[in-house]
């Protein structure tokens, strides 16, 4: 391959990612929070239908009623399942992207987060002035009155733990090259904000959790009863009877 110039020029080849590339790429996005969010304003969306249009759920009567005074969009509504919204396929199909993709942002979140409360709070920098944000505090010497370092550094970690940081004190000593590392103590926080985030998201999850174990456990009845009628609760009593995927009469 020629350029203008007269050079030459190698095409570049770009590996293929293969099967195993492709799942890796698909399941990072799934589980991006980009992707969970979107997941979830679509869930949003795809409830809208079951508050326009009656569901079989709620009034069998109705919604055949519905389809018989409009004949011309009726038949192709039900087939694409918008009386049965929260059952349908594409509700499932939303539902468990987002609960998969929750789950998948949740976990690696969380372990490196716990990750990080557990390891101490990074070494102080051998050289303060590099930091964007800096200050420097003269003590006198304990000759004349000064704290000794051991106390100075006591007082300063007194302090960071007063204000909630966490607190590590590094006593002075070599590093691998030889070198002398003064001592120091270090501190950080901050780790509420990602707490609740964490919480929220879980919390999110165990909403899912239960709305589905609700819908497969649980059932639905409806029965027309006239005035003095007695009411048996049982299946043959109901006029229309709507048991969750795993419902057991006992």
């Amino acid at each position: 391959m020629e350029n203008k110039g007269g050079g030459s020029r190698t095409a570049v080849t770009v590996p293929s990612l293969g099967v195993v590339g492709m799942l890796r790429w698909a399941w990072t996005q799934l589980t991006s929070m980009r992707t969970a969010l979107m997941l979830l304003l679509l869930l949003a969306v795809a409830a809208v239908p079951g508050s326009i249009f009656p569901q079989r759920v709620q009034d069998a009567f109705q919604v055949e009623t519905w389809i018989e005074d409009n004949p011309g969009i009726g038949p192709v509504l039900d087939a694409l399942q918008f009386f049965d919204v929260y059952s349908s396929v594409w509700f499932s199909a939303i539902y468990l992207l987002l609960f998969i993709s929750l789950i998948g942002c949740i976990i690696p979140r969380a372990r490196k987060h716990f990750q990080q409360m557990t390891s101490p709070p990074p070494r102080t920098p051998r050289r303060l002035g590099r930091l964007p944000e800096h200050g420097v505090l003269e003590l006198e010497d304990p000759e004349h009155g000064g704290p000794t370092p051991e106390a100075a550094l006591d007082d300063a970690a007194n302090v960071l733990k007063k204000r909630r940081y966490r607190v590590d004190v590094r006593q002075a000593e070599e590093d691998a090259r030889g070198r002398k590392v003064p001592a120091s103590v270090g501190a950080e926080k901050g780790y509420l904000k990602e707490i609740g985030n964490l919480v929220f998201h879980i919390s999110l999850v165990g909403v899912l959790i239960f709305v589905a174990l609700g819908s497969m456990f649980s059932y639905r009845g409806q029965k027309i009863l006239m005035e003095d009628e007695a009411f048996v609760n049982s299946l043959v009593a109901y006029d229309n009877f709507f048991p969750g995927a795993y419902f057991s009469e006992d």
